[in-house]
């Protein structure tokens, strides 16, 4: 039995106030590992073999034919939301306790199509800069061979993360 097949994924969101209390680091490789829940948007592309160290996130797709577009290739959407997520991981592996990042802008460029032949991809985002309020992040898609599909940068906003239980109290004083 393979990893892919072997892991079973809980879907779901972790509370602000989990994510808050973490290390960057520490929050992407407990959603890897599955101690946390992994984002419902990723139920659409399956990610799996999926690895974080800081300033560096992993992860590898498969495309299958639900992810095609009308002209019989996979659609252009499936390589830049992982391309997103990839980068937008990276940053986050970088986040202090108390801060959480958000994507400002991103740009893909596509190379060669990818189709249900081209088999697993393997998305990879990596920090170029990351700073008290802005990161940025480089990403490449790439096929079994290592051949270059597509690839990407992004800018990402850093702040602080308001907790759950912060707001009420918050509330409470201004009252």
């Amino acid at each position: 039995m393979d990893e892919q097949a072997a892991r079973t994924v809980d879907y779901g969101v972790t509370s602000r106030d989990v994510l808050a209390s973490m290390q960057g680091i520490d929050f992407v490789r407990a959603m890897f590992e599955g101690r946390l829940p992994t984002p419902p948007i990723m139920q659409t592309f399956e990610p799996f073999d999926l690895h974080a160290e800081p300033g560096l996130a992993v992860l590898h797709s498969t495309p299958g034919f639900r992810h095609y577009n009308p002209i019989g290739a996979v659609h252009g959407g499936y390589a830049a939301t992982l391309l997103d997520a990839a980068m937008g991981l990276a940053v986050h592996t970088l986040c202090t306790p108390g801060t959480g990042f958000t994507t400002l802008e991103f740009k893909v460029s596509f190379m060669k199509a990818i189709t249900i032949e081209t088999g697993t991809i393997r998305v990879e985002g990596r920090i170029l800069s990351f700073g008290r309020r802005a990161a940025t992040a480089e990403g490449k898609v790439t096929d079994a061979q290592g051949r270059l599909l597509a690839h990407g940068t992004a800018t990402c906003l850093v702040f602080e993360i308001s907790r759950e239980s912060d707001k009420g109290t918050r509330a409470a004083e201004r009252g």
